[in-house]
């Protein structure tokens, strides 16, 4: 019983952190980009960008089961290279999870770069700093406590993903069942003692989650 509490528990929090390095990468370069960029159709690249945000997770997960499917073309050459589809696969998982929670990491990190004062970079820029030095040691300090909200709300957004995962990576055990699809099973097969420990559980680690966003904030 042990293994089989603690399976779906670990593949979640294994497949948070990828997704969320993965999303933190994303999230500050493309934040950082479009909190100073300006361009005809910005509004409609970051519509695009936040509409994970809104989108019903079935919808993102059927929409990844044709862009990464047998049939499509990205699909085709990942099957070619990896001798196996995407789909239903850990690495299925980890997408859906990054595509779901990139908007949160995207938006707290465009706000924070929003808010950094433009001379401070100027002022590096006077001195000989490069701009990927002024990304790293300026821009990304000041803007840290809008940074690590988003990396810790993506992250729990993350763990908690349920409909696009199901969808487009499947409910395989030990391979890509997570906590929120075993207890979407146990709850369907009646097993509601196991249902009730990992709710307990996944209640605990966003309470957790919550709290260090507090924290970075500044508030107690």
């Amino acid at each position: 019983m042990t293994d089989h509490f603690w399976d779906p528990v670990k593949l979640s929090l294994e497949i948070a952190v990828v997704s969320g390095f993965i999303v933190l990468i994303l999230g500050l370069f493309l934040g950082k980009w479009m909190a100073k960029a300006r361009f005809k159709g910005k509004a409609i690249i970051e519509t695009v960008f936040l509409l994970p945000l809104v989108l019903p997770p079935t919808v993102v997960g059927f929409l990844l089961l044709v862009i990464f499917g047998k049939k499509s073309p990205i699909g085709q050459f990942i099957e070619s290279i990896f001798k196996q589809p995407i789909i239903f696969t850990w690495w299925a998982a980890v997408l859906a999870a990054v595509v779901v929670a990139f908007p949160l990491m995207y938006q707290s990190a465009k706000t924070g770069f929003e808010e950094v004062d433009g001379d401070v970079e100027d002022a590096a820029r006077v001195d000989g700093a490069s701009r990927f030095q002024i990304f790293l040691f300026v821009s990304i300090p000041l803007a840290l406590k809008s940074i690590i909200s988003g990396g810790i709300l993506s992250f729990a957004r993350a763990l908690g993903e349920f409909g696009a995962t199901l969808m487009f990576a499947g409910n395989i055990p030990g391979k890509t069942q997570t906590t929120p699809t075993a207890i979407y099973v146990a709850i369907d097969s009646g097993n509601m003692q196991m249902a009730w420990l990992w709710v307990f559980c996944m209640i605990g680690i966003s309470f957790l989650m919550l709290v260090c966003v507090q924290l970075s904030r500044g508030k107690s």
